[in-house]
């Protein structure tokens, strides 16, 4: 299988943050397929019915935490 690859980071404030998580929710919930637009291409990710979801928790030393949330099917 070929590997297609997207990695966005950005600054934020939680405010934005959240609301780009709620696009993404109400995306994956209301179609079976989700848009991502980057470089001037649009690529569609098609999600299936059942997902395996993931939440993920680190704490580091000096303030370095993460919070992940990884969808796979």
């Amino acid at each position: 299988m070929d590997l297609f690859d997207i990695e966005d980071a950005q600054r934020m404030s939680r405010e934005e943050a959240a609301a780009k998580l709620r696009t993404l929710a109400d995306a994956l919930a209301k179609n079976n397929s989700v848009e991502f637009h980057r470089a001037g291409r649009r690529i569609t990710v098609r999600i299936p019915d059942q997902v395996n979801l993931k939440v993920e928790v680190e704490l580091g030393d000096e303030g370095a935490n993460e919070l992940e949330v990884e969808l796979t099917w």
